[in-house]
C-alpha cells in the first residue's frame, strides 16, 4: 500500500495562520475522520504543563534521544499532570502523541505549543474530480500541519510552521496545485514521503 505523498502549500512563522490555512483545507475534505492525531515535543518544563493541561489523558514518553539505555527504561512513567519541576526536569524533552476526538482540542493545542516541533494530522478524503481523472483514497488523503519543521514525516527544528496536503501514493501534483490555490498559496516544493 506504501505511504501517501505530502505537498507543502503554506508555510508562516505564525502557528495560528498555518493552524487557519489548514482547517480551510480540511473544509474541502469530502469526509474526515473522527479522530486527529496530535504530537508534540516538549522541551521545558512549561511546555510540558502547558500541554498537560490541554492533554491530560495522554501518555508522555521520553524523547528518542535518550540514548544508551535500554529499551524499557526510555518510556516515561511519570503523571505530568502532578509531578513536580524537579522530577521532570531530568527527563525533557518529552514527547507526547494521541489521537482526540475532531474538534475537541486542536484550537488549545495549538495555543499550548512551546518551541519544539509539533504536529496535527487530518485524515479524510479529497471528493472525486472525474474529469481531471482524479479520485480520493481514503488510506492517503488529509491534510497535515507542522509546527516547527518543514518535513511531513517530522525532522529537523526550524522556525517556520509549514501545511501539507497529502495525495495518493504516486503523488498528484494537480490536485496538490488546486488545493493550494483554494487557500492563495501554490505548492512551495517536491513531494515528501507522508503517512
Amino acid at each position: 500500500m506504501g505511504n501517501s505523498r505530502a505537498y507543502p502549500v503554506f508555510q508562516t512563522t505564525d502557528a495560528s495562520a498555518a493552524y487557519t490555512q489548514a482547517k480551510r483545507l480540511c473544509a474541502l475534505l469530502t469526509e474526515c475522520d473522527d479522530e486527529v492525531r496530535v504530537f508534540a515535543e516538549l522541551r521545558t518544563i512549561a511546555d510540558v504543563q502547558q500541554m498537560a493541561a490541554v492533554l491530560p489523558e495522554a501518555t508522555f514518553d521520553c524523547a528518542d534521544r535518550c540514548t544508551g539505555k535500554a529499551r524499557e527504561d526510555v518510556w516515561f512513567g511519570l503523571d505530568v499532570t502532578t509531578a513536580d519541576d524537579a522530577s521532570l526536569e531530568p527527563h525533557l524533552p518529552l514527547h507526547v502523541m494521541v489521537d482526540v476526538p475532531r474538534g475537541s482540542v486542536e484550537e488549545r493545542f495549538v495555543a499550548a505549543l512551546g518551541q519544539g516541533v509539533a504536529a496535527i494530522d487530518w485524515y479524510g478524503l479529497w471528493p472525486d474530480e472525474p474529469e481531471a481523472e482524479q479520485c480520493g483514497v481514503a488510506a492517503y488523503d488529509g491534510v497535515q500541519v507542522v509546527f516547527h519543521g518543514d518535513q511531513a514525516q517530522l525532522g529537523r527544528w526550524i522556525e517556520h510552521h509549514t501545511v501539507f496536503v497529502h495525495v495518493t501514493n504516486w503523488g498528484d501534483l494537480p490536485r496538490a496545485q488546486k488545493l493550494a490555490a483554494h487557500i492563495g498559496s501554490e505548492v512551495l516544493g517536491e513531494k515528501q514521503l507522508g503517512w
